[in-house]
């Protein structure tokens, strides 16, 4: 977030003032500028320091400063949701490559990201697609904690595809995985305290699909 000066850490001599309601009020003296804010019982902060003089308006400094840091977050969180993470898995994967790949969707879903499942068929595993798209809906429960699927399962060229979106912050729950993901609880820390302590790791691994014949 921006460092914006206020009040007596403002430099300029004179400033162009705008006042708490918009009005601009024009080029004054600083001395002046601060007279004004206190009267209004507010603070002067300094909007634009490129200008000559810089544009500084009388408003709530504290206000001001949380408005800023909740855009930033959701700007951030928009900047996560529009990235994807694709796992790709195989019918015969061994139970503990998928307990660890689910960790790893888990993590991707609860830090905002969309994961892409990829179920992808080598050889004449293509014979047993039954195997491939039981796997991936076993893979959609296994998630369903923390993310949605945004349509069934899809048989695409040789690879079954499905998007997982993210639930909404405070419907997630953590399943697979119990340390705290790095910025996971931003927006809702940010506005309403604490986070949630996150679920316990189950105690028994879902064994996938046995390798075809």
């Amino acid at each position: 977030m921006q460092d914006y000066r206020a009040n007596h850490r403002i430099r300029a001599r004179d400033v162009f003032l705008v006042d708490a309601s918009g009005q601009k009020l024009g080029v004054v003296s600083l001395n002046d500028a601060m007279a004004a804010a206190r009267q209004a019982g507010l603070d002067l902060v300094e909007v634009s320091g490129n200008t000559n003089p810089p544009v500084c308006k009388i408003l709530d400094f504290g206000k001001f400063r949380y408005e800023l840091a909740k855009r930033d977050r959701e700007a951030k969180r928009h900047n996560l949701a529009a990235k994807v993470k694709e796992m790709k898995f195989h019918v015969n994967i061994d139970p503990h490559d998928y307990a660890t790949k689910m960790r790893h969707a888990e993590e991707f879903l609860w830090k905002g990201m969309k994961v892409k499942v990829v179920m992808a068929f080598r050889g004449r595993e293509m014979q047993h697609q039954n195997l491939g798209q039981d796997l991936v809906k076993t893979i959609r429960n296994d998630l369903k904690l923390v993310g949605l699927a945004d349509a069934d399962p899809k048989l695409i060229g040789k690879n079954i595809t499905m998007m997982l979106t993210p639930l909404p912050v405070k419907k997630r729950v953590r399943r697979w995985t119990t340390e705290e993901a790095e910025g996971a609880y931003e927006e809702e820390a940010g506005e309403n305290g604490a986070p949630e302590e996150a679920q316990d790791t189950p105690e028994k691994t879902p064994s996938p699909s046995s390798t075809p014949s």
